[in-house]
């Protein structure tokens, strides 16, 4: 599935930069695939979600309101002999009456999402049902509570452009607004996994023998790297300005166990090395080798079974 995905994807990548050379025919395929694949595609979960909902419910009814009285789309102001007072009061009482009805539309598509997603397709075409049951609910409101119409169709037309206009901007305005919230809140999440699984180095790196007995101790900071020797592990680190050494009786294998998520990375058969300390990767004829920061000239070889991990870790710019 996402090998079909990937190469739908980079077909309509294609299309994108190619239309001006292709023939009309191609064009309108772009165009239909293009729109196909936005319809077919699920909408977000923030949309169907009851907080959400709710703010957006509250949001448009205010907008309305405020719309309406104000700016007074469409000469609204001038349809009826209504005062000021009167046209607050008479547009509070459709708005509310048209709340009532996006939110039963809203607890149906809450209900609904509950067994199967809908898709942009699908969302779009509830919009629009919205608007037009909207549309209808006034234009009753109007001809039975305000005034009656002389035309009937002329008042529902009129009625159609102010609900569709009072409920688009709202309803994008919130998009927008609920989009951008639910982006912060996935960088936060991921920030915060991020610090739970971050590995906390602990004060000093402690070495055991084949045994499971503590040996040795150094700082994370003072460890360059650790070298194979027969059934011995020899410890490289620094004391103050000086190279030393310090062996225990067993193989790096167990010691690379011991040394997960501690930035102690198998460079070769025979080296693991502090990566904190690693200054350059550079290339030799004999392939490629780190040069370690330390006190005179420390270099170890980056075997072939243990490339793509060390070029990955230097890559990503982990720091340990």
């Amino acid at each position: 599935m996402r090998g079909e995905s990937f190469h739908s994807g980079m077909s309509l990548y294609i299309y994108f930069f190619q239309w001006g050379e292709l023939p009309a025919k191609k064009n309108t395929f772009a165009y239909r695939t293009l729109a196909m694949t936005f319809f077919e595609t699920k909408i977000p979960d923030f949309l169907t979600d009851k907080r959400n909902t709710t703010r957006q419910l509250i949001f448009t009814s205010l907008f309305a309101l405020v719309f309406i009285n104000l700016y007074a789309p469409f000469g609204v102001n001038t349809w009826f002999d209504l005062t000021e007072p009167q046209l607050f009061f008479y547009s509070s009482l459709v708005i509310l009456a048209g709340l009532l009805i996006i939110a039963i539309s809203r607890i149906i598509m809450y209900q609904l999402t509950r067994k199967k997603r809908l898709n942009n397709g699908n969302y779009v075409l509830w919009i629009t049902a919205e608007i037009i049951s909207l549309s209808a609910v006034y234009v009753v409101l109007q001809n039975f509570i305000i005034a009656p119409s002389d035309d009937i169709l002329a008042s529902y037309k009129e009625s159609l452009k102010i609900t569709t206009l009072v409920l688009l901007l709202p309803y994008t305005i919130s998009y927008l607004y609920l989009a951008w919230m639910e982006k912060n809140r996935k960088i936060e999440q991921l920030s915060r996994k991020r610090d739970i699984e971050k590995p906390v180095l602990p004060q000093m790196l402690p070495f055991r023998d084949e045994k499971g007995e503590l040996r040795f101790s150094v700082k994370p900071e003072e460890l360059m790297y650790l070298e194979a020797s027969d059934n011995y592990v020899i410890i490289h680190y620094l004391d103050g300005k000086s190279h030393e050494k310090f062996m225990i009786r067993n193989s790096l294998k167990n010691i690379e166990i011991q040394m997960k998520d501690m930035g102690i990375i198998r460079c070769h058969r025979s080296y693991m090395v502090n990566f904190s300390r690693v200054k350059i990767i550079r290339k030799e004829r004999d392939g490629l080798v780190l040069e370690i920061d330390a006190p005179g000239k420390q270099s170890l070889p980056i075997s072939g079974t243990y490339v793509k991990e060390v070029l990955r870790t230097f890559s990503s710019g982990e720091k340990f």
